[in-house]
């Protein structure tokens, strides 16, 4: 039994060490950490009398742990910021102020009530300037603290480039690449046609070539030319422009009894601007109306002469349509091609123009291209734009797949991640990584351009709302704050509830167009003649958005939103796209050729302009003698009058002129024919008239009888065709 409690004792004289020791060392190295024991079981308790050493270990190293995590705590803490103190920045949003200054949003609002910014236009997300943010901190009865930009790293430039000029000693001669450019209907297809022996000119629109087309005829002499065939409306111009751009000779096309027009002049400046030499193709020779010699003389005021007058370009009498002397031109061709001794270099990374791009409903984006360096094969990985293709097919003018296209060939490519833009450079990359770096490289180098324009513009738009800010002011210089918040409140209190919809359509003088075409360069022209338009004053023109491919259900869903048309070249609308568009009220106009749907876009803007009141003269009488007449208490001045023209209708409005200034307009209130009331007078006839209003006659006032007609009118924009 004393055995027992000798143990016993021992135990808790070293319970009461390790107590101790515990106690010190929370003290001195946890920093006076707080440490609240937990209530214990029996069976803990018993474990501590029994083995305390081990007890004494674990909570030292409890104790330990507990120290490392408060320093590791203390090392994390920032210093903050002096109470009533913010830290700003230039272009801070309206979000990123709030919680720097630890407020809502609302209060942002509110401390920016009365300035000079547009509080309807102003979102979380809208930038603030340095001046209005040092503004608000100021308001708040706060301190400001400007932080220390980051000076960013210069982004490392990783764009694709050309490679430098070949070594003659490896280039080979190519096909010469061929722009037949021309007026409008002077017969460029059907040449091409009869080249090629196909019938192209049967599949254009209204006989219209609408795109660029790329063609390689094989010549009997075993020569090759790749031809270019681009449109001649007034439309396409920067189609013209950017076909010159890749060619070697342009066959200019003039129809020899239309003689030069519009599009001729501007196709020699396309030439003369890229330094291609030309080859006069005077058409349409076969009929009896045809006159080469005015052609040629014609040609000689815009610098193009022809051998026989002494100079440098050939010209050569052709008949597209019955095949007449094709192989002389052909020949022109092949031998200036040799003149210019054309060679490229077939080996290598490729480089190429895209001609032509568009969206496939079968093969995806897809871009007609010129090689001019290098061989193309499926495999290739290109960039173009800030697009990027790995080459899966390859087709020539015929849909024909090939394995390889060599400098001065044209062929479709299959394989693109996005439809790049027509006139983009085509350069092959080393691999699918080095092509992504460089579309990053340039879609990041366009967001830089478009934040500096961005920034102008909305420099731009400041300066203008401060202008008007002004204004507002000094008319409500007078009042108090809370009378400029009643009268801005009355003033805006029916535009509050509406709805995006009925806002729009309360604004009847704005269309909102959607353009979809086919290819990227019908869109373009589309969009080219549209910049053309100055007529806001009458009837504001909104592009909503442009693209290819055929309508989809996110362009009803915005015309709906904007109370838009939606306007398609050379695409369909198939019926599930057309019943929900007739079920939401959205016209979609769908066209082949590009000036009827200029000719219907023109027709809408017609729709949209107000209706004018027109006057037409019914009839004409002057005021011979005057008297009055009472009625009740009242006197009645009264006009005697004799009908001069026409005649006088008293359902019908009238006036009454004196000395040529109109005195008064209404109805009548009486008229008669000696004592009988009568409703119309008619020419040389006598009559009395009295007016709606009381207003003395004088002889020699003019009383004219007319009504009033609606009349549509038509916008003055002027497309140019």
């Amino acid at each position: 039994m004393n055995r027992r409690l000798i143990l016993k004792f021992e135990n808790l004289i070293q319970l009461r060490g390790a107590c101790r020791q515990l106690h010190t060392v929370c003290y001195r190295k946890v920093n006076r950490a707080q440490w609240k024991p937990v209530q214990s079981s029996a069976h803990a308790l018993w474990s501590v009398l029994l083995y305390p050493q081990s007890w004494q270990n674990r909570a030292l190293l409890q104790c330990r742990h507990l120290a490392i995590k408060e320093e590791t705590k203390k090392k994390k803490v920032k210093v903050p910021l002096t109470k009533g103190e913010v830290e700003i920045r230039q272009k801070m949003t309206v979000a990123e102020l709030a919680g720097a200054m630890g407020k809502g949003i609302d209060h942002i609002y509110e401390a920016l009530l009365y300035t000079d910014i547009n509080l309807d236009s102003l979102e979380p997300d809208s930038v603030l300037y340095e001046d209005h943010i040092k503004l608000v901190v100021k308001k708040s009865g706060m301190k400001y603290k400007s932080a220390k930009l980051k000076e960013e790293k210069e982004r490392e430039n990783t764009d694709a480039v050309k490679r430098p000029p070949a070594d003659p000693a490896v280039l080979t001669p190519r096909p010469p690449v061929v722009t037949i450019l021309g007026h409008v209907d002077h017969g460029k297809t059907t040449l091409l046609d009869s080249l090629r022996k196909t019938q192209v000119a049967s599949m254009e629109a209204g006989g219209i070539t609408q795109h660029i087309g790329a063609f390689l005829v094989h010549l009997p002499s075993g020569e090759k030319i790749t031809f270019l065939d681009t449109p001649g409306h007034a439309a396409f111009s920067a189609m013209r422009a950017r076909g010159t751009h890749v060619t070697d000779i342009v066959i200019l096309v003039v129809a020899a009894e239309d003689g030069v027009m519009q599009q001729t002049i501007e196709s020699i400046q396309h030439a003369k601007n890229a330094g291609v030499p030309l080859i006069l193709a005077i058409n349409k020779c076969d009929k009896p109306e045809a006159d080469p010699e005015r052609v040629k003389k014609e040609l000689l005021a815009h610098d193009v002469v022809c051998e026989e007058l002494g100079g440098d370009v050939q010209a050569v009498n052709i008949s597209a349509l019955k095949g007449e002397n094709l192989m002389v031109l052909a020949e022109a061709t092949v031998a200036l091609a040799e003149m210019l001794e054309l060679k490229a270099d077939p080996t290598g990374l490729v480089e190429g123009t895209i001609i032509e791009s568009r969206k496939d409903k079968g093969k995806g984006p897809v871009t007609t291209a010129i090689i001019q360096r290098g061989t193309l094969r499926k495999g290739c990985v290109l960039v173009a734009g800030k697009s990027w293709a790995k080459v899966r097919f390859m087709f020539d003018e015929n849909s024909k797949a090939v394995d390889s296209a060599s400098p001065g060939i044209p062929v479709e490519i299959m394989g693109w991640k996005e439809v790049p833009s027509a006139g983009d450079e085509i350069l092959e990359v080393e691999s699918e990584q080095r092509a992504h770096e460089v579309v990053a490289w340039r879609t990041y180098v366009e967001q830089q351009e478009k934040m500096k324009k961005d920034v102008e513009v909305i420099e731009a738009k400041q300066r203008e709302h401060r202008m008007e800010y002004e204004k507002e002011q000094k008319k409500f210089a007078h009042l108090t704050w809370r009378q400029k918040k009643a009268v801005l409140y009355k003033t805006n209190k029916h535009l509050m509830f509406l709805k995006p919809k009925e806002r729009t359509e309360m604004d009847k003088n704005v269309l909102s167009v959607i353009v979809k075409g086919d290819v990227d360069g019908s869109v373009e022209a589309i969009l080219n003649i549209l910049e053309s338009y100055d007529a806001d004053e009458e009837c504001k023109l909104d592009i909503l958005h442009f693209g290819m491919g055929d309508i989809s259900e996110t362009d009803i869903s915005l015309a709906e939103a904007f109370n838009g048309v939606i306007f398609g070249f050379s695409v369909k609308a198939n019926e599930s796209i057309k019943k929900m568009a007739a079920k939401k009220g959205i016209k979609i106009k769908l066209h082949n050729v590009i000036y009827k749907l200029i000719d219907d876009l023109k027709d809408e803007l017609n729709s949209r302009l107000p209706p004018s009141v027109v006057e037409n003269t019914i009839g004409e009488a002057s005021v011979l003698d005057t008297f009055s007449v009472t009625v009740g208490k009242n006197k009645i001045p009264v006009a005697g009058c004799r009908v001069q023209k026409g005649m006088l209708d008293k359902k019908m409005k009238f006036k009454l002129i004196r000395n040529r200034d109109v005195i008064w307009k209404g109805s009548l209130s009486s008229l008669k024919h000696h004592k009988d009331d009568v409703q119309v007078i008619k020419t040389g006839m006598d009559c009395g008239l009295s007016l709606d209003k009381y207003i003395e006659f004088n002889i020699g006032d003019e009383i004219i009888c007319y009504e009033e007609k609606e009349v549509q009118p038509t916008t003055s924009w002027d497309p140019g065709f």
